[in-house]
């Protein structure tokens, strides 16, 4: 259902992590070739499962109790990802040559986490309507 605010949050989220990594570099070696995400298969294989997750998260609208599962192991796969861009930023500060330059492809995965979290909060606030509204029946 589009009409619900946690369909636009994950829609957000699946263009984040889906789309926008083909057009913003992670970072930029010392030898000024910008690196994207796709030289990297685990890089690839994360992105690849936070689109994945997000799209199934949208497609399963009517069990929201699956929809919030997804939300979360989405939120722990975005945090792992952020991670290895942390781990591999502080590997990039140490170069002997030149220092390599951060591209705001390494940002993406920290907006998805919060209209992740977004998602699961409406999520979880439709759930709690519909047991209220089930308690007065």
């Amino acid at each position: 259902m589009l009409q619900r605010i946690q369909t636009i949050y994950l829609l957000l989220a699946l263009l984040i992590t889906g789309i926008l990594p083909f057009v913003f570099p992670l970072w930029t070696l010392s030898d000024s070739k910008l690196f994207y995400f796709m030289l990297d298969m685990k890089y690839v294989t994360l992105f690849g499962l936070s689109t994945t997750l997000s799209l199934l998260s949208i497609i399963s609208y009517k069990k929201r109790q699956n929809q919030f599962v997804m939300g979360r192991l989405n939120i722990i796969l975005n945090l792992i990802l952020l991670g290895l861009f942390v781990y591999r930023s502080l590997n990039l500060s140490g170069e002997a040559v030149k220092v390599s330059e951060k591209g705001i492809g390494m940002f993406l995965p920290i907006v998805a986490i919060v209209l992740l979290v977004l998602a699961n909060k409406a999520i979880k606030k439709d759930e709690d309507l519909v047991k209220s509204v089930d308690r007065l029946r």
